[in-house]
């Protein structure tokens, strides 16, 4: 089976819970994708998303550790579509793939499309925080002497990164030639040009 959202052989069990998501009836399937997609939506409340998920199944006569691991094969969806930027279209398609029903496949690909610029937002976000670049120094050179003769006239930069990792600051140093300098900077500018597009 080929699906947009991951090039890996997903296990049998993620099958099985696609399938037991068709036995759930319309307002309940509507209900756990509006929880799936709260948590998208503010992923560091998982105690939140827990107690959502037990307060669920206590409604509708279901285990909680069953729903869960449904959940989890659920979430592999998402996940996966937002790192490979997946259409609605491609979103249903790689559900009915799954096993998924028509009508909750289009609702969850509904959802999917409304949502998807926020999560996307988010992803960039949490991504750029990982490894925050606070400072920067940096110095032009140019090789006077060398034992090689065609070294000699090369420029170069040195940069000096500061870059937050957690509570800490980390330096990081490189040296570039003039070549991988201007192709730092190309790969900056696009950088810049994707994040104003979020913002």
């Amino acid at each position: 089976m080929q699906l947009h959202f991951t090039k890996e052989v997903l296990p049998d069990a993620v099958g099985t819970d696609f399938q037991n998501l068709n036995k759930l009836n319309e307002p309940q399937f509507f209900r756990l994708i509006e929880i799936l997609f709260q948590f998208l939506l503010e992923p560091k409340e998982i105690e939140q998303f827990m107690q959502r998920l037990s307060q669920f199944a206590g409604e509708h006569g279901m285990s909680v550790g069953p729903l869960r691991n449904l959940m989890k094969s659920v979430l592999l969806v998402p996940q996966g579509a937002l790192k490979r930027n997946l259409t609605v279209e491609q979103m249903e398609e790689d559900l009915g793939s799954l096993g998924l029903s028509k009508d909750k496949a289009a609702h969850f690909s509904q959802q999917w499309g409304e949502h998807y610029a926020a999560l996307s937002r988010l992803a960039v976000r949490q991504t750029l925080m990982v490894n925050q670049l606070v400072d920067m120094e940096w110095k032009f050179g140019v090789t006077v002497g060398t034992s090689e003769l065609q070294k000699v006239g090369n420029i170069f930069l040195q940069l000096k990164l500061v870059v937050r990792k957690g509570n800490s600051t980390e330096n990081v140093y490189m040296e570039l030639t003039l070549p991988q300098f201007y192709n730092f900077l190309h790969e900056m500018e696009r950088a810049k040009a994707s994040m104003e597009c979020f913002s």
